[in-house]
């Protein structure tokens, strides 16, 4: 992982951009305890944007390869024994080796079994917390209106849950909806980039979570964040012009981040709105 940060915020897109390019060079692994039910559409979601996944979560044998691996996704959404044994110990080999990791705390705030193991692995201090407005304000201990992995909080709602998470952990936190928000130490950045058929396919949300992961293993949390953000949401914006309903949209997604440029995504980043950010 790089560790220069743009040094103003124009830069941000062009930041973007190279670490797409770097992404497609380098071909990261990306070590995924995901959602069972999503495994798929994520792991297409990184081999389309040139990572590649590894779906690996057996006790003994997840732990051995997060500390080979350019980065790890965490995922909550079926918390099965396996995985619940060995996310743990996955993350602490992560964080020893120095490899970058993604929390995307599905539910918390609903179920308590993911909400108290949310908690212990929020400690390992992740690179990226990824999650909708519910499951942020939850994880960051504000009152949540969430219904199971429905939000029902907006974005805005969770600025500030977002901002506490992101001090905590020292990373950054991507607060998924309308108008995603993206925050880290250096203030908050707003991405008006997406489309609705986006909540009309299952793992959406789990596809942006590798999505993140992979481009932490390439590039800093704020620039992994933002630009994995941008690039799902503009994939979709393509796939939605041709599509049918969210099955033909759901294979047109896969399809668009596969043809996504460096410029194309600068591009987009540079509509971004950013705030607390110095010159």
């Amino acid at each position: 992982m790089t560790s220069a940060l743009p040094a103003h915020p124009a830069d941000l897109a062009v930041a973007c951009g190279a670490a797409l390019d770097d992404l497609r060079t380098r071909t990261p692994l990306v070590q995924c305890l995901t959602n069972e039910v999503t495994t798929n559409l994520v792991a297409n979601a990184l081999l389309a944007v040139g990572a590649s996944p590894a779906m690996a979560s057996v006790p003994g044998e997840a732990e051995e390869l997060a500390g080979a691996a350019g980065a790890v996704l965490v995922n909550l959404g079926t918390p099965g024994p396996d995985q619940r044994a060995s996310m743990g110990a996955t993350v602490a080999a992560a964080s020893g080796a120095g490899v970058p990791w993604v929390l995307d705390p599905v539910a918390v705030g609903v179920l308590a079994v993911r909400t108290r193991l949310a908690g212990h692995l929020l400690a390992e201090r992740p690179a990226v917390v990824r999650g909708n407005a519910s499951e942020v304000r939850a994880l960051a201990g504000f009152v949540s209106a969430g219904r199971g992995v429905d939000a029902r909080d907006d974005v805005e709602a969770a600025a500030d849950a977002a901002d506490a998470l992101a001090r905590l952990t020292g990373g950054a936190v991507a607060v998924s909806g309308p108008v995603d928000l993206v925050s880290d130490a250096r203030g908050q950045v707003r991405l008006a980039v997406g489309d609705p058929l986006l909540t009309a396919v299952t793992g959406a949300g789990c596809a942006l979570g590798g999505l993140v992961a992979a481009f932490t293993a390439v590039a800093p949390a704020r620039t992994a964040a933002v630009a994995a953000t941008t690039a799902l949401g503009l994939a979709a914006e393509r796939a939605a012009r041709g599509a049918r309903g969210p099955a033909s949209f759901q294979v047109g997604l896969v399809d668009e981040l596969y043809r996504l440029t460096p410029a194309d995504l600068a591009a987009r980043v540079g509509t971004a709105q950013q705030v607390g950010v110095p010159a």
